[in-house]
């Protein structure tokens, strides 16, 4: 019992640590963490309900998510063959059309919430 609750004590640590280094060498996980704070920011604005919240924190989630599988799946393949190779290209590029989606249903998410209050 006592090995588990260490285990899972270091895997939070680990965890913490990834988001952390992600947050401070990723652009595009600092672009995508700025875009968030800017809709957070947003949902207190126009005082969303929670069912708003709750889709506005998945879309969040899911699309930092899908960056963070992405820049892994990125850095993997550049180290396996750092020289370009058409396959590799071919990996990275079907990574980056998962985080296409996640930005899709994160788009569809806010176009809901925020279109009739930004009109009215």
């Amino acid at each position: 019992m006592i090995n588990f609750i260490t285990g899972r004590i270091k895997a939070i640590f680990y965890s913490l640590k990834g988001a952390f280094l992600l947050l401070k060498t990723e652009h595009s996980i600092q672009a995508q963490s700025i875009i968030a704070l800017i809709f957070i920011i947003a949902g207190f604005f126009f005082e969303i309900s929670k069912t708003e919240w709750v889709f506005q924190v998945l879309a969040i989630c899911l699309v930092l998510t899908a960056e963070s599988l992405n820049t892994a799946i990125e850095k993997i393949a550049d180290f396996i063959h750092p020289d370009h190779n058409k396959k590799i290209g071919f990996i990275k590029d079907i990574s980056a059309g998962a985080v296409f989606f996640a930005v899709i249903f994160a788009l569809f998410i806010i176009y809901n919430i925020y279109w009739d209050k930004i009109l009215n």
